[in-house]
């Protein structure tokens, strides 16, 4: 019966496999549709927008002047990041320090009562 199942099986595979090779093909030859077409020339048009934008913009604004803002921009962005890095360093280090002293004195009041309980 596992036999018979297996055979299924395989050749059913290798069916698939043969319709799959021979009409590839064919549907690589088919004309995309009115969706695909439109969603292209939407690109293309987004595309040439942003093209014609830098354009009118590198006429107008020196190439170094953009440089200079976008470079700051992120130089800010960096020096934020860095504070808030900083402040969650702070703050772990800080319960580090908490959990360590809250250790400590565990074993300082388990000292005085073993002491205690020894009088």
């Amino acid at each position: 019966m596992e036999l018979i199942a297996t055979i299924l099986l395989i050749t059913s595979f290798l069916g698939m496999a043969t319709i799959i090779l021979r009409k590839t093909p064919a549907l690589a030859e088919m004309p995309e549709t009115k969706e695909e077409l439109s969603r292209n020339i939407f690109f293309l048009n987004l595309k040439e927008k942003i093209k014609n934008f830098f354009i009118f913009a590198f006429k107008f604004f020196p190439f170094e002047l953009i440089l200079q803002k976008i470079l700051s921009k992120i130089r800010i962005l960096t020096l934020r990041l860095e504070n808030k890095i900083a402040l969650w360093l702070q703050k772990l280090r800080e319960k580090a320090q908490k959990k360590e002293l809250d250790s400590d004195n565990y074993w300082k009041k388990l000292k005085k009562l073993i002491k205690s309980k020894r009088k």
